[in-house]
């Protein structure tokens, strides 16, 4: 059973901009802390990241001030709009609904290549 989707990954040129999306179930979306990470080849995943279901945010330090972390409670959705990207952010983004008590979830993965 497929929980959580994400999409919005492509290539894009240094300093420009991509939305991640990832939709989830009804039930995952309104009790679950959404977080989005990623991964680059051969470097350990990194939470870049989270929102609580009051909407409370807190980020990595390599994205503050770059990339917004939202949610839209109505469509079961998070996003993740990610400006002024860089080379280094070139990575397989994964969105991730965590409960402290219950199942962990996570999405299958969107590419997001930041190249000239």
């Amino acid at each position: 059973q497929v929980q959580l989707v994400e999409s919005g990954g492509g290539l894009v040129q240094p300093g420009g901009s991509l939305r991640l999306s990832c939709a989830a179930s009804a039930t995952i979306f309104s009790i679950y802390v959404m977080r989005w990470y990623r991964q680059a080849p051969g470097k350990q995943r990194e939470l870049v990241a989270h929102i609580t279901r009051d909407g409370s945010t807190n980020y990595g330090d390599s994205v503050k001030g770059r990339f917004t972390i939202s949610r839209d409670n109505a469509k079961n959705t998070l996003y993740l709009q990610m400006n002024s990207l860089k080379p280094e952010d070139t990575a397989v983004y994964y969105c991730n609904a965590y409960h402290a008590f219950l199942n962990e979830y996570w999405g299958q993965g969107t590419q997001v290549t930041v190249s000239s």
